[in-house]
């Protein structure tokens, strides 16, 4: 049973969804091809990176960059919260010594500090609420930085098309944009995917993917927080700066279903979901379940699961069903059942670390990568399942894609001193939109 939630007239708009407001998307200028690669090295042969939030997502990316090699210097992060940016800094400091190289005029609180991290370094790491990847990825390439962006690129379809544009200007700049799906990195799942396209398993009938597992990282109310500072605290729990579920978790297995669907995108989905377990301040406004079923023009069908509730079944792995065979993708040994039978018998690496090599390898050689095609659609299945959900409505691929649907206001506008976009009732629980009541324009 889906918890009801407070006061709602039942209307999510460009204006009313979560009190957003919309923002004309656009970037200005070009810059000539070779500005990426010479934007490294200034001086001292070291490439210098910069974290733009400092939870754990963004410090686990410095890491994995720094042990790209010891040329790598971390010099300048940025959080909207000191404590967690200390935190960060000290834990770094104690694995990687000399080459954190962040004193205290490099550590910038507050909502400026990304484009003061852009302007101290080579290479910037994105990893924070999702709803400013799109905000500060075309900050980053405007200024000829390279970047990472973590998953999810956006949270809705205006950031998507942000995202598509800043791809389009990192391209022209001949900068590197390295997407946070690191599954594509995954030294067993790329083996496989070549397979599948070599015609192991046929034609792709069907594909079942599942992320469920337990409640994402809680924050708990700190004493002294507003409440918007407790969702800037508690995040990943409120759509508004994360977009729940879909574009969070799942947004990993339709990357994977898209690369195997060699970039075919679905023509229209619908979904279900809502609450059944998950209650009380602590967990936002997000649903705990999602199911969403893409049909593609080719009229294969995907059937997308996700849930986060606790003493539940628990699956990420992706099965997909083709003319001739199955595929099992699991993370550990994928392999195929039918006419062929194989399984991965390769080398297996950490996809993570890959994805920060081949970034940093791309700034040493001058050989930039741009992800931003699959970056751009991937998220923008998961924006399309999210809002088949919420709506409850078959949900086409171009209406979603043109949509002005934007969660809470323009990430430009966002600080400690604005109204919450959402407040939870006497009960403690915050309003969730109602499938078959809920619009969503």
């Amino acid at each position: 049973m889906t918890q009801q939630p407070a006061k709602t007239n039942g209307t999510i708009s460009r204006r009313g969804f979560l009190r957003q407001s919309a923002v004309a998307a656009s970037l200005a200028g070009t810059a000539s091809l070779t500005l990426g690669r010479s934007a490294h090295a200034a001086g001292d042969g070291s490439i210098k990176i910069g974290m733009i939030g400092c939870g754990g997502r963004c410090s686990g990316a410095a890491a994995q960059a720094l042990k790209a090699g010891a040329d790598v210097k971390l010099v300048a992060m940025c959080d909207v919260f000191d404590s967690r940016l200390q935190a960060s800094r000290t834990n770094l400091k104690t694995q990687f010594g000399d080459q954190v190289a962040v004193d205290d005029d490099h550590c910038f609180v507050g909502f400026d500090g990304y484009q003061k991290v852009i302007d101290s370094v080579d290479v910037v790491l994105i990893a924070c609420a999702s709803k400013f990847h799109p905000m500060y990825s075309e900050a980053a390439v405007k200024a000829g930085k390279h970047c990472f962006v973590e998953k999810p690129h956006a949270i809705d379809p205006v950031g998507v098309r942000r995202v598509e544009e800043t791809a389009k200007l990192a391209e022209q700049k001949g900068l590197s944009l390295v997407s946070g799906l690191q599954s594509r990195y995954h030294a067993g799942w790329q083996e496989t995917v070549k397979r599948i396209h070599d015609g192991a398993i046929g034609d792709i009938v069907a594909a079942q993917s599942m992320f469920l597992r337990g409640p994402y990282q809680l924050e708990a109310r700190r004493t002294g927080l507003s409440e918007i500072e407790f969702h800037f605290w508690n995040w990943y729990h409120f759509c508004w700066l994360s977009g729940d579920d879909v574009p969070q978790s799942l947004v990993h297995n339709v990357d994977r279903i898209s690369w195997i669907m060699q970039g075919e995108m679905p023509k229209w989905a619908f979904g279900l979901g809502g609450r059944s377990a998950s209650f009380g301040e602590i967990y936002g406004d997000m649903f705990d379940h999602h199911t969403v079923v893409y049909e593609y023009e080719s009229g294969t069908r995907l059937y997308a699961l996700c849930r986060t509730q606790k003493n539940c079944y628990g699956n990420s792995s992706d099965i997909i069903m083709g003319t001739k065979g199955v595929c099992y993708l699991d993370p550990r040994k994928p392999r195929f059942e039918g006419e062929t039978n194989w399984q991965f018998e390769g080398q297996p690496n950490n996809p993570y670390d890959a994805e920060q090599k081949a970034l940093i390898d791309s700034v040493r050689d001058g050989k930039p990568i741009n992800s931003g095609s699959y970056m751009a659609n991937s998220t923008m299945i998961g924006v399309l399942g999210q809002m088949a959900c919420y709506s409850g409505k078959a949900t086409t691929w171009d209406d979603a894609h043109k949509s002005n649907l934007q969660y809470g206001p323009a990430p430009e506008e966002a600080s400690f001193d604005i109204q919450p976009p959402t407040v939870p009732d006497e009960t403690g629980n915050y309003p969730l939109p109602r499938p078959g009541i809920t619009e969503l324009t």
